[in-house]
């Protein structure tokens, strides 16, 4: 029989206040995942997995304690508030320990009947219609290295001692598909991916046929000469970029000194065509939730507008350090852990050019579409330095592919060097950008 997480939950603050602490807080998950992956046409993998928990936090006299467990049976769960309290006894006394108090919750819809309810025999020909579709591209799209469709269902449950006690189910689904292509001896490698809110909602022909092309155009791809440039970063390109600004806009960086956007609030740190947002409660955003994990109401946050830094995202604790509220961006990776600050649904906002557009108007420049090593960038000075591959453009049309080439620089001078932003929005999971140009980039090739 499968435990009601909010009533396990509610279990958990009872038997913490029942020992006289000062908070309590229980966080309960229980998730749901299908990998479905053929290859050549036959079923390659097919899993389905289930995991549960539940987290509790305790501050007795603000002292902070906690520990989990993937057993909701309620002498499990008693065992795990013990543990908390236990924890909280060995911990220093810290001022800022706080927990939010009830609020309203932004009204999303979060689910899809069709995910759970259609067959995997049937989520299994998605992917085989993504596979023969980019077989089907180009007779050089040679290898699938695989062809997957995935879903996963969540349900969580928070309750606190100060009178929150609320619940959400949510579910996402989607296909990837990696790929190579050969001709004469040489192969290179594509990819695309999609996921989405609805099942009905996805186009397994259209992420094969992304993937094949981006392997084919790169085939006879070569170094181009050392030089500044106008470079052109393709939307995936830019989210990559974004996962390393991230850190920089949390309140915790700020804090810990970690952030080179720190003390810059109300001054211009980007280019004005640049207005950076994260939204919690964004309508069909993959990470968008009523609340975030400590039960605060998720909001749209605008961080960087219009080149202007306007503030950093927040958990509780660190608004209440910061003399501030909290943003609804305490983030859980799972119940095993306690809230960090963190983006959901992170995005540069789209501009109003074509992407078209902004290719005929370079002369001489660079299209990056892939970059490698971006994990070796410095969040901190905003310093990076990676390879990059993708399509050199002459006189405003696509010439040639272009690999074995580095991209060097600071965030702060790619931020502020943007002179073109498309409309042509896209989200990779939790992150989305559009096209972006930036001029004066150095590139090293040959």
């Amino acid at each position: 029989m499968k435990e009601d997480l909010l009533a396990v939950a509610e279990m958990a603050v009872a038997e913490a206040r029942r020992k006289d602490v000062t908070l309590a807080e229980a966080y309960a998950v229980r998730g749901y995942e299908v990998t479905a992956e053929v290859r050549h046409g036959k079923v390659e993998t097919l899993k389905t997995a289930c995991d549960q928990g539940l987290g509790i936090r305790v501050f007795d006299r603000q002292r902070a304690g906690f520990a989990f467990t993937t057993d909701l049976a309620r002498e499990a769960v008693l065992t795990a508030v013990s543990r908390a309290l236990a924890n909280a006894a060995q911990t220093a006394p810290d001022e800022y320990c706080a927990l939010p108090e009830p609020d309203a919750y932004p009204v999303l819809q979060l689910t899809d009947e069709q995910i759970k309810n259609t067959p995997v025999e049937d989520k299994l020909a998605l992917a085989r219609r993504m596979e023969q579709a980019a077989l089907a591209f180009d007779p050089r799209v040679k290898v699938i290295e695989s062809s997957s469709y995935q879903d996963a269902e969540v349900e969580v449950a928070i309750v606190n001692s100060l009178g929150i006690a609320a619940s959400y189910r949510s579910a996402v689904c989607g296909v990837v598909i990696s790929l190579a292509a050969e001709d004469g001896g040489e192969s290179q490698t594509g990819f695309a991916l999609a996921f989405r809110r609805r099942y009905g909602e996805l186009d397994p022909e259209a992420v094969g046929q992304e993937a094949a092309e981006r392997a084919v155009r790169m085939l006879g791809a070569r170094p181009c000469p050392s030089k500044k440039t106008t470079v052109i970063l393709d939307p995936y390109v830019v989210t990559g970029l974004l996962g390393v600004l991230a850190p920089a806009l949390t309140g915790e960086a700020v804090q810990k000194g970690r952030s080179f956007l720190a003390g810059k609030e109300g001054r211009e740190v980007a280019s004005p065509l640049v207005t950076i947002v994260d939204d919690g409660a964004l309508a069909g955003g993959l990470a968008s939730t009523p609340f975030d994990g400590e039960g605060v109401p998720t909001a749209r946050t605008v961080l960087i507008e219009r080149g202007v830094l306007r503030g950093f995202v927040h958990n509780v604790y660190t608004a209440r350090k910061g003399g501030t509220k909290s943003t609804g961006n305490g983030i859980r990776a799972s119940f095993k852990s306690t809230p960090e600050v963190g983006m959901t649904n992170f995005y540069l906002a789209p501009g109003p050019n074509r992407r078209e557009e902004l290719i005929a108007e370079v002369e001489d420049g660079f299209y990056v579409t892939e970059v490698m090593g971006l994990h070796t960038a410095n969040p901190v000075s905003g310093d990076f330095s990676v390879g990059a591959a993708g399509l050199w453009i002459s006189k405003g049309e696509i010439a040639g592919p272009v690999r074995g080439v580095a991209i060097a620089g600071n965030l702060k001078d790619l931020l502020a060097r943007v002179d073109g932003v498309a409309d042509d929005l896209r989200w990779f999971g939790g992150k989305g950008a559009p096209t972006v140009r930036i001029r004066d980039i150095a590139v090293s090739g040959r």
